[in-house]
This record gives C-alpha cells, structure tokens and sequence, in this order.
C-alpha cells in the first residue's frame, strides 16, 4: 500500500472501521485520504431541512479534527442525505465515488462491508464495488471491508456475516483511534455502547486474539489484483 482512500458512509466511521490501520499506515509512509458520503446527523430531524446546518458544519469540524490525530492526508464530504441514500439512484452515488478514484488514484481502498444493518453503509459498499470494477485504466489493486461497531455487529438478518480474513496489528496505534473518537462530540458514547472508548478497545483485543496479537483491526479482502 502507498495511496489508500476510504470511503465511509458517515462522519466517525472512518475512525471506527480502521482508525488504528489508518495511523499505523501513515507512521509507515502511506497516504491515506477519506472521503465521507452521507452529512451524519440529519436523520435525527424529522426531515432533512430542519436539520441544523451549525450542527453540521461542527460535526465536519470534529472530523477534521479527528483525522488530524489519525493521520488522514485529506478528508472530503459529499453532502449526500443522512441514513436515506436509499432514496437516491445508485449510479448517482457511484459517479461521486468515481470522482476521488480519479482525483486520488488509490491503489487500495476500504470501506464499509455489505452486510451491516445500516442502509447508507450498505450502498456505499455497493457503489464503491461498481466504482472499483478492473476495466481500462483501473488504479485500484485491492479492495477491503471493514467493521463497523453498532451496525455490522446488529444485523440479526445476515445474508453473509463479517467473516475477517485479514488482521492488522493495531497494538502502537488503537489509542490514537479512541482519542480520535473523542473529538466527535455528538458520536461519542459510554460504556456499554460499542463505540465507546472501553467497547473500541475490547474490540481490538478480541480481534488481536483472533490471530495472535495484542490488539488488532480486521477486514474481508473483496478483491486483490496481483501483477
């Protein structure tokens, strides 16, 4: 890896899913951008144009913030509606991912896993798959899911449940992933709620012991291309 980008549905999920990847890659060298979806927080309003745009812009804020701590290169926003991506067609959604894969031309890329109970997050995984298929010019060599606490974990529905096969040792790094966590005032929770502080790092430890480390950060390979 040398030019990674993550496409993430919502504001914390880049930290939730890899934050631990994410700083232990850009120590090593790596760049590694993100770029963000859907606005976050909106679909907590009755309707979308009662949402607070101070809100959002803060919320945009905390994750400027927070990928500072982690080491993101960048960070873009889509702008694309909280939790009812659904209500959008799919080629839309895909023609905004297409458009990093060519400003950025990544190697890898991660995103969310199929599988998770929310909607955007599923969609995003989707389109990225499209956005990312091996024709022409393609840059894209490898393709990752990751996990998602409170929602890969919470779909009791599983047509194909997150099943690892790749572990990144995350033992120097998940702090940076829970302090990132901490900038986000309206996303971060207590204990027991999965992504609270004490829940991110009982994750990592299961994870870690999953495949022989002290703490670890898993993923499902979808795709690699090996020249």
């Amino acid at each position: 890896m040398r030019n990674v980008l993550v496409f993430a549905a919502h504001p914390d999920d880049e930290l939730l899913g890899l934050g631990g990847t994410v700083r232990k890659l850009t120590d090593e060298g790596v760049t590694v951008r993100a770029v963000i979806m859907a606005e976050g927080i909106t679909s907590r309003s009755n309707k979308r144009e009662e949402a607070d745009k101070k809100e959002l812009i803060e919320l945009q804020k905390d994750s400027r913030k927070a990928a500072e701590i982690v080491g993101y290169e960048s960070i873009d926003f889509c702008g694309l509606p909280d939790n009812r991506m659904d209500g959008m067609e799919l080629l839309d959604v895909i023609k905004y991912i297409s458009k990093y894969i060519d400003m950025y031309r990544p190697d890898t890329v991660f995103t969310h896993h199929h599988g998770d109970l929310n909607i955007d997050h599923r969609i995003t995984c989707e389109a990225v798959l499209t956005a990312c298929r091996p024709v022409g010019d393609y840059c894209v060599k490898r393709i990752y899911a990751f996990e998602t606490p409170s929602s890969s974990e919470w779909n009791y529905n599983y047509v194909e449940p997150f099943t690892p096969n790749v572990y990144i040792d995350v033992t120097d790094t998940l702090e940076a992933k829970v302090k990132g966590m901490q900038c986000y005032r309206t996303e971060s929770t207590i204990y027991p709620h999965p992504r609270s502080a004490e829940a991110l790092r009982a994750l990592g430890r299961y994870r870690g012991s999953n495949a022989g480390m002290e703490m670890a950060e898993a993923f499902v390979l979808l795709r690699e291309n090996v020249c």
